[in-house]
């Protein structure tokens, strides 16, 4: 069934002329128009050309590491060391926090790399100095689920479910993994292509969900089960910010690509309505583009911004955040870099920025993929 699914949504893609995962399936929705936004090399760190930019504007002072192959999750360790997912070699990579040198400390046999599933998202566990362990998002040949395993040394032990039964699919996989203040983490999951199961509250699909580092439903979560918000099609980023306030970017259909404030028990609205349709029960987006502009993937807070890297846009987004709202979003890097996936805060304060050319859809450049390192 798996392979007959993919097949047939493969043939989809070709036919649409699809660049970027995130507006595949067709349903009919409502909604109103965003706002106009103002054989591979051997991974390595090096120097970029240099470049003028704007006073105020972020800038890439280096590359952290070069030759990645669709790089997908990225966190730090205490030591400030980064570990990195490989989402279709199934690789977890180590890179040092100096010198940018590059260590595979294990392999998740169990990813089944297929359209966007495969080895996704990691999170480091916030008590690493004691536990060693490190979370893992993980697509099998039979659905996707949350893994975790120690990490000694450069050696990542075998991976022990601890959520699984989350619908898989060839598109709309979710992955990403956020440990929140209150210790619980936070996980992304798509609807498959399947655009109803984001309206299942109880499913699994198409959720944010909150759990124990255990893997059971967290306390206070407000359906006594692991979900935490619901009616999404497919969320790949996950931020906090400094009043512990939750942010999500997610991939539109055709024309309204979202970034989201994240309330308990909130309806987000897919596939009832895409970008802003004011309805009763729903709640509307923060910010809204068009998917040429963005396709929206890894989500970073950083002193008052969210950073949002976009995949087809070929940017990354910043947008400040006033309050409990988000505004005044700014593209940069346009074009400069190809597809961007990942963006994290360092423990230097600057931000790690992984492009994803290299994943089927992109056109892979000279030292693809990369991990940039940029001064906000």
């Amino acid at each position: 069934m798996r392979l007959l699914t993919a097949a047939v949504t493969a043939a989809a893609l070709l036919l649409a002329g699809c660049g970027q995962g995130g507006n595949e399936s067709e349903v009919t929705i409502t909604g109103s128009p965003p706002a106009d936004p103002t054989s591979p090399p051997s991974p390595s760190g090096s120097a970029p050309p240099t470049s003028d930019a704007p006073a105020g504007a972020p800038q890439v002072v280096a590359e952290v590491a070069t030759g990645l192959q669709a790089p997908w999750g990225l966190d730090f360790l205490p030591d400030g060391a980064a570990l990195v997912t490989e989402r279709d070699t199934r690789k977890v990579l180590r890179i040092s926090a100096e010198g940018g040198q590059v260590t595979e400390v294990g392999t998740v046999d169990e990813a089944a790399p297929e359209g966007e599933g495969g080895l996704l998202g990691l999170a480091v566990s916030p008590d690493f100095d004691q536990d060693r362990l490190v979370y893992l998002y993980v697509s099998t040949d039979s659905d996707n689920r949350v893994v975790r395993a120690t990490l000694d040394g450069d050696t990542l032990g075998t991976p022990e479910p601890i959520l699984t039964g989350i619908p898989n699919g060839f598109i709309h996989d979710g992955g990403r993994l956020e440990f929140g203040a209150d210790g619980f983490l936070y996980v992304s999951t798509g609807e498959t292509g399947q655009p109803p199961l984001a309206q299942q509250r109880d499913g699994l699909a198409g959720k944010i969900l909150r759990i124990t580092p255990d893997g059971q439903p967290a306390p206070g979560n407000p359906f006594g089960t692991a979900v935490w918000s619901w009616g999404h099609r497919n969320v790949q980023g996950l931020a906090f910010d400094d009043a512990g306030t939750l942010w999500a970017s997610e991939f539109g259909q055709d024309e309204f690509d979202e970034l989201n404030r994240i309330d308990a028990g909130a309806n987000y609205g897919w596939p009832e309505v895409e970008g802003e349709g004011g309805a009763r029960g729903l709640t509307d987006p923060q910010q809204i583009w068009n998917p040429d502009d963005s396709s929206p993937s890894g989500l970073a807070y950083l002193d008052g911004h969210l950073w949002m890297a976009a995949l087809r846009g070929e940017r990354l987004w910043r947008v400040r955040v006033d309050g409990d709202r988000a505004v005044e979003p700014e593209g940069f890097f346009i074009g400069e870099y190809g597809r961007v996936r990942t963006v994290a805060v360092a423990p230097d304060g600057n931000l790690w920025v992984m492009t994803s050319n290299r994943d089927t859809r992109g056109t892979p450049r000279d030292g693809d993929d990369k991990i940039l390192l940029v001064r906000p």
